[in-house]
């Protein structure tokens, strides 16, 4: 998959503090360095369902988990065919876990910094100690030759550890035979060894709120900022100052920044009716913690209507953000207030399209609103401090695997974040399934066109964005 980049990857990582720091230098006085994370770099916290789920995966598949208690782990997505998370422990890419739709599983991908958490007791390979500066200094692969052992647990295609006689970690790699054929093998490669770039990893523990006072430097100045092209913006637009608030995590820190800089604002919540039951909540906690009005739009029948007309929506065909988002909205603000500034939780990190947006814009189905962007300069690390920071009730559906908030059937959601869904919210999937199928039989669709989520594209245009959060 190509790299994309959005922006300046800004993750570093304080080993005296043993925490992510967004800087040069941490709050302690020490120097940073950078973590090599893969782009666009976007990283966030690995709360502990992302913890527990990747501690089992490991476990399943090398007999011991990745991630210790009490240390600081983050998550980086990645471009991937599905789902694929970097793992970043002691400020290091330890390794990654990647979905396998038609396997309906996930799969480890280690990288040699691991060994500094774990000690694998199963698909692992033993070496030669001939073969270890070809293997280590080299990433060449090992040969039958140099093998002394190998687990009877590996199979053709399996990721492993690649060990000393002495338990040294030097490499890691895709098995390229069976244990059983590998043993009766004279010659031939036995494990593809896969080049890594040799990273500095400091394990150590540390918690979030380590974390928050390591970055108060930078977040203080990414909060004035902020603050300060929200004055500039309401100063210059005499229309009534609101924010757009989604229930996600990028809106919350938007509201935290607007109420600084102004004082309480109305908050506008377009309920799509295809909410979680969760994301209602939270918008309802947090218009209660900071006493705020909430002007609420719900257009589920219209949604319905539109979907035995045109079929479910997909990520280059979203007409569900225009049917139940922004023509609602902009009925809202008519009937409120003719127009209105709408401060909207964009970030230039999240895609191609915010990338390029301009900071303050009209959308052309909302030409009531006024919106502007006061955090699109910010990473989602600064997005999480900054909520850590301020113990703002946040959306608890971040807690159990989702990295974003949207509708339960988002047509941009991965697969790996359906799988998750049906875990913890099986009754609004199997209302979507029903849906799904009811169209796939009114058309004559495939018969895998539901499970292998086909009905998310149309085509092979560009995603579409509504650029309301």
């Amino acid at each position: 998959m190509p790299r994309i980049y959005l922006g300046k990857i800004l993750l570093c990582w304080c080993d005296a503090c043993h925490t992510p720091v967004l800087s040069g230098v941490c709050a302690c006085g020490a120097p940073t360095r950078p973590v090599a994370v893969t782009p666009p770099g976007d990283a966030r916290p690995a709360f502990p369902d992302d913890i527990e789920r990747i501690n089992r995966i490991f476990s399943e598949h090398f007999g011991a988990p990745l991630i210790p208690e009490g240390h600081i782990a983050l998550l980086n997505k990645v471009p991937a065919e599905d789902r694929m998370d970097e793992i970043v422990l002691g400020g290091a890419v330890v390794g990654a876990v990647r979905y396998i739709p038609d396997e309906r599983r996930y799969e480890p991908l280690p990288r040699p910094a691991a060994a500094n958490y774990m000690r694998p007791t199963k698909r692992y390979v033993v070496i030669d100690d001939g073969a270890i500066p070809s293997i280590r200094d080299s990433g060449a692969s090992v040969l039958a030759p140099g093998l002394v052992s190998i687990d009877p647990a590996v199979r053709e295609g399996d990721e492993v550890f690649i060990l000393t006689k002495a338990g040294e970690c030097i490499g890691v790699g895709r098995s390229r035979v069976d244990a059983e054929a590998a043993g009766t093998m004279e010659r031939g490669v036995i494990v593809r060894t896969r080049k890594n770039v040799a990273s500095v990893c400091v394990p150590g523990e540390a918690t979030w709120d380590d974390a928050v006072r390591a970055n108060e430097p930078a977040l203080a100045e990414y909060e004035a900022r902020s603050v300060r092209f929200v004055r500039e913006v309401a100063e210059q637009n005499p229309e009534r100052p609101t924010v757009s608030y989604s229930g996600g995590k990028d809106s919350l820190a938007t509201l935290l920044v607007v109420l600084k800089a102004l004082g309480p604002v109305p908050l506008l919540f377009a309920d799509t009716g295809l909410e979680f039951p969760e994301t209602c909540e939270n918008v309802d906690a947090v218009a209660e913690r900071y006493g705020l009005p909430v002007l609420r739009v719900c257009d589920e029948e219209t949604f319905w209507k539109k979907f035995e007309e045109s079929g479910p929506p997909a990520v280059d065909h979203r007409w569900c953000c225009k049917v139940c988002k922004l023509h609602p909205i902009g009925r809202l603000i008519s009937e409120n207030w003719g127009e209105c500034l709408s401060f909207i939780g964009q970030r230039k990190y999240e895609s191609v399209k915010r990338m390029q947006s301009r900071r303050v814009w009209r959308n052309g189905n909302v030409p009531q609103q006024l919106s502007a962007a006061p955090i699109q300069q910010w990473t989602a690390m600064h997005v999480w401090l900054y909520i850590f920071r301020e113990k703002a009730p946040y959306n608890t559906l971040y807690e159990r695997g989702l990295d974003r908030i949207g509708c339960f059937m988002c047509p941009s959601s991965d697969l790996a974040t359906f799988a998750i869904i049906e875990e913890s919210h099986p009754e609004l999937l199997e209302i979507w399934r029903e849906r799904l199928t009811g169209w796939q039989e009114k058309q004559g669709l495939p018969g895998d066109w539901i499970e292998r989520g086909l009905w998310r594209k149309r085509g092979d245009a560009d995603e579409e964005e509504d650029s309301y959060n």
